[in-house]
């Protein structure tokens, strides 16, 4: 629809409907010949088309199984009263050539807002633009270049194209970290063996290369990252164990932090005692060997050992010697009863993408879609103490949650969390188990 922007203030939108098959000339010749004489001389639409205070008026209209339908489109120079007196007469029409017909306002558009408005959003995009360009003059060149290169380094690096640094594949020791940010970051500061899991389900490129190479988990200090060192440990032969500082992650960490984190690294069978994780998988002898060379003692006797190692298992296999009973596992911490509990909600709920509102006393107050979970807490949650979801726990829960005075917060896993609540209780499927 074509306007011409030196004469027009505001668009009248109307919707047309009539109960036959019509066409343009029709519904403009209605609208002109059922309006004639209706509001006066000073409104006659003739009069006000040849003096050019009202533009063309513009038809779309299009027909199906025997009926019209169509938008109608005046644009008028008349002021805001005379507009929407104009406009008002047009629902007056009640025919179209032989055939009954309705006429709905829709709206009155002031155009020249709509102008304003795309000055707006125009110079918001152009003044970005701007801003973006200068930002690589002066002080900020340096460090443009320099992000620009750290960015072509990070290879694609395994079958699942994980992000990484461009010595992954030469380096010995490599070190392990959540997401591709955390390659960037480490980049930045000239650390180039390093490598993502991109989620809590580790890929088998990561377990390969933990068979062969001496690993480093570098995780964030948070639940997140917790819950990644239990999965790495538990499905490859991890060494050390290094945490952001708490809250914080890697990815936004400065170079003095990365290397005091790196320096204060703790053995993976440690760490896991310290926080009653399943024990790290035995490394294989070979592997042994270089973490001895990294650690100052003799290469030779690590590599000599770790080839003893793997000769004496040869040599065990060959006279076909039992295999050694596995270490007996930490019993399970006990539950309370309330963890017991929600325990039961959560498995009552496997599978079915729901959650359960429940009260101080353990009844359950309310069952939902998980998708519906926020919407409801929000619009009204009075007397609900706990809550169990058949899903992911997120932000948004967690902050309702906090909101509404909620004290348990229960979930199969725990979502890409920033902020964790002091004052609510979070178990995933694993804390349960």
């Amino acid at each position: 629809m074509d306007i011409d922007p030196s004469t027009t203030k505001y668009l009248i939108s109307a919707r047309l409907s009539t109960d036959g098959i019509v066409e343009k000339p029709d519904i403009v010749g209605a609208i002109f010949g059922q309006t004639e004489g209706l509001l006066g001389d000073e409104l006659d639409l003739r009069d006000l088309q040849k003096s050019g205070r009202i533009g063309r008026i513009e038809v779309e209209v299009s027909s199906s199984k025997g009926k019209s339908e169509g938008l109608v489109y005046v644009p008028s120079s008349l002021d805001q009263v005379e507009t929407a007196i104009l406009a008002s007469a047009l629902e007056t029409i009640d025919r179209v050539g032989p055939c009954k017909a309705r006429i709905n306002i829709e709206k009155i558009e002031d155009v020249r807002v709509s102008k304003r408005n795309k000055i707006i959003e125009r110079a918001k995009v152009l003044l970005n633009e701007l801003m973006k360009t200068s930002k690589t003059t002066g002080g900020d060149l340096t460090d443009s270049v320099r992000q620009s290169f750290q960015m072509e380094e990070v290879v694609h690096f395994g079958k699942e194209r994980l992000p990484a640094g461009p010595n992954i594949q030469d380096s010995d020791a490599i070190i392990v970290v959540e997401g591709r940010s955390d390659v960037i970051n480490l980049l930045k500061y000239g650390i180039k063996n390093t490598i993502a899991v991109e989620g809590t389900n580790v890929p088998q490129t990561i377990i390969d290369l933990a068979r062969e190479k001496v690993v480093t988990a570098f995780v964030d200090g948070d639940r997140g990252g917790e819950l990644i060192v239990r999965e790495l440990l538990q499905v490859a032969e991890i060494d050390f164990i290094a945490r952001a500082p708490a809250a914080q992650e890697v990815e936004e960490l400065t170079q003095k932090q990365i290397v005091k984190c790196l320096r204060n690294k703790v053995p993976a069978d440690q760490f896991a005692e310290m926080f009653n994780m399943n024990a790290p998988l035995p490394r294989n002898g070979e592997k042994q060997g270089r973490m001895d060379e990294m650690r100052g003692d003799r290469g030779d006797r690590g590599r000599r050992d770790g080839r003893d190692d793997e000769r004496r298992g040869r040599d065990q296999r060959r006279h076909e010697a039992p295999a050694p009973l596995p270490p007996p596992q930490p019993p399970a911490p006990k539950l309370s009863p309330d963890q017991s509990r929600y325990k039961g909600v959560l498995e009552d709920l496997n599978n079915t993408s729901k959650a359960k509102l429940l009260n101080e006393g353990g009844l359950v107050l309310k069952e939902v879609h998980v998708s519906k979970l926020a919407d409801t807490l929000k619009e009204g949650s009075e007397g609900v103490k706990a809550v169990v979801l058949d899903g992911i726990i997120t932000q948004r829960v967690l902050d309702l949650a906090v909101e509404k005075n909620i004290t348990s917060v229960v979930g199969v896993k725990l979502g890409n969390i920033a902020k964790l609540p002091t004052s609510v209780e979070i178990l995933t499927k694993d804390d349960l188990s």
